[in-house]
Formats: structure tokens, C-alpha cells, sequence
């Protein structure tokens, strides 16, 4: 079965985001009754619905391994392709999808938004995939000469809290910097242009910067933050199907433990996917972490420390707490 590809600017609001998901999740993919649907299809057939970015999961997509191990547990797999996380999240919260990947920070918005999801696993720390650029011939030679600097970056995403942070650990405030939010295509235009002095990005946007822009990087994550990716679920979901959940992080972990030992054929299958060169793809895998495990309590601090970050910034509306973002037993 084909599924659409949904793509959602930046800008747009939450109320057309959530419109944008709900109609996915009826017109694209047959859903009547929400969540029930998922659980007891016709011939009551159990269904995971996977909602992706391209990355690691399109590959696995590709292997087929995933299906071959749900068969004899009587379950499938569906794939819907998107453009941001955020509308991911949205799709699971409509009941259109049922597992994903995505990065720190907008299943925190999902959850102020009031998201039943839970993390079904986490990787390991890739601070190193995250950094400040600026352009090489630039002044800027420290964190401290960002001060009353024009910083461009994702608002509400991962690198606004690595920002954050980067500050404070030299002696900075998040107001000591000229804030200018952009989406990645945008911020990297206004990065060219020289209508910025720095941009704050993560990989692969980073490397294509440092390989085609010729940008120099000034500080990356390592000793900051962590930089996690997170595969998540609805507690609904996990709870009537663990053992489906389970196969399907196994088998994410896989792909990223061939990545690891495999890094050439890796990155030549991961720039055609992502549509890159080569050599992009390469500075990419060099500096990765690999590995996708369960997520426990101080990972969830890990969590817990963005979510309370961006209430302080008023980017959430509440303080949240993660307790009930605790992932269910998978075995």
C-alpha cells in the first residue's frame, strides 16, 4: 500500500498541523476507530504502523527484516514517510500511526500538547552530531564572542536547548545572543548571505554546511548535552504489544550495529536515501555514535531537564512531568 509523503513548513501552526495528520491518518491510511483500528484490523491482524523520517529507518524499510520477524507473531508492518517530527507526533496522537523515530525535542511539544506517547527506546549520547558553525574567515573565535551575536537556529528543536546550555556553560545567558529563527533551508541561505554570524545546526545538515559552505566549526555539543534520538510509541500501543515493539527496537539497534561496522556501505547507502554526496555522508558517519537501547530513569532526566528548559523559555505552556512518559516493559 502507497502512503503520501506529508510535508509541513516550519511555520505552520499546530491547528494545520494536526489537520494535516488527521487527514493522513483517514485518507491515507483507512483509519476508522483510531487506535482500536490498529489492534484488530480486518482478520484480525495485528498492524504496525511506522511513521519515518528518512534515515535509518527508510533502510530498514528497505532490508524487509523487520516483516520476516513480525510474521510468526500474525503481525505487519505499514510505512508512512514524513517531513518533521513534529508532524509524526501528531500522527500518532490522531491514532494514525503507531512508532517512530525523532530527535529530543518535539516529543516534549507533543506531550504539553497533552500526547499520550511513551519512548519505547533511546540511543546512545551523539553530542558530536550538533554544533555552532560560522563562516571561516569569521572573528568569531569563542562561545564568548557570540555575545550580541546574530545566532541562527531551529526554534523549539534540540540545538535551541544545546544554545541554552553552550551559554550558560561560558558564562553566558540565552539573552546575550541575537535570536533568529529559522528552519534549516532558511538558516542556511541567511548563513550564505552572511545575514547571520553563526548557525547552530545538527548532521547531516551540519557536514553538507562544513563540505559545501566551507564553515568552520566553533563548538559542538560534546560536554554539553547528550543529543539523543528517541523511538517512541502510545502507551496504548505498547501495552497491547510488547512483544511487536520489542522485535522492532531489536531490529532499529540492528541497523545501527551494520552502520557501525559498516560505515563505507553505510554511507553509500545513506546518501541515496538522503538524497546527498557522498562525501557529506562520510563527515556524517565519522563522527556518530551508534547503538538504540531502552530508555531508563536518567534518561528520562534527560528529558525532563529539555521539557523544564523550554518552559522557562515559554516555548510550552506547562511544566511537564515525564513520569507518565515511562516506557512499558518490553522484555
Amino acid at each position: 500500500m502507497a502512503h503520501p509523503v506529508t510535508t509541513v513548513p516550519a511555520s505552520t501552526s499546530r491547528r494545520r498541523v494536526l489537520a494535516a495528520a488527521a487527514s493522513l491518518s483517514v485518507a491515507g491510511l483507512g483509519m476508522v476507530g483510531g487506535a482500536a483500528w490498529a489492534q484488530a484490523p480486518a482478520g484480525g491482524k495485528r498492524v504496525l504502523r511506522i511513521g519515518y523520517q528518512k534515515g535509518w529507518l527508510s533502510i530498514l524499510k528497505s532490508r524487509g527484516t523487520l516483516e520476516k520477524r513480525l510474521e510468526p507473531l500474525g503481525a505487519s508492518v505499514t510505512w508512512t514517510e514524513f517531513n518533521a517530527g513534529p508532524v509524526q507526533l501528531e500522527a500518532l496522537n490522531v491514532g494514525a500511526i503507531d512508532f517512530g523515530d525523532v530527535g529530543e525535542a518535539p516529543p516534549i511539544f507533543a506531550q504539553a500538547a497533552g500526547a499520550r506517547l511513551v519512548y519505547a527506546g533511546a540511543s546512545v549520547p551523539r553530542p558530536a552530531l550538533e554544533a555552532v558553525i560560522v563562516p571561516k574567515d569569521s572573528a568569531i573565535r569563542s562561545v564568548a564572542d557570540l555575545k550580541g551575536k546574530r545566532v541562527a537556529y531551529n526554534k523549539g528543536s534540540n540545538v535551541q536547548y544545546f544554545l541554552v546550555k553552550l551559554l550558560e556553560k561560558h558564562g553566558l545567558k540565552y539573552a546575550d545572543v541575537q535570536s533568529v529563527f529559522l528552519p534549516p533551508p532558511d538558516a542556511r541561505a541567511a548563513f550564505q548571505r552572511g545575514a547571520v554570524d553563526a548557525w547552530i545546526i545538527w548532521d547531516p545538515f551540519l557536514a553538507s554546511a562544513q563540505k559545501t559552505l566551507d564553515a568552520r566549526l566553533l563548538a559542538d555539543a560534546q560536554g554539553v548535552v547528550n543529543n539523543r534520538q528517541y523511538l517512541f510509541t502510545s502507551r496504548d500501543f505498547a501495552t497491547r504489544n510488547a512483544d511487536v515493539l520489542r522485535i522492532a527496537v531489536q531490529e532499529y539497534n540492528g541497523i545501527e550495529q551494520w552502520a557501525a561496522k559498516n560505515k563505507p556501505a553505510a554511507s553509500a547507502e545513506l546518501a541515496t536515501v538522503l538524497g546527498l554526496d557522498r562525501g557529506i555522508t562520510d563527515l556524517y558517519l565519522s563522527r556518530a555514535a551508534f547503538g538504540t537501547g531502552p530508555v531508563n530513569g536518567a534518561i528520562l532526566g534527560e528529558q525532563q531537564a529539555i521539557a523544564d528548559t523550554f518552559f522557562e523559555l515559554k516555548l510550552i505552556p506547562r511544566k511537564l512531568n515525564l513520569l507518565h512518559a515511562a516506557p512499558v516493559d518490553l522484555g
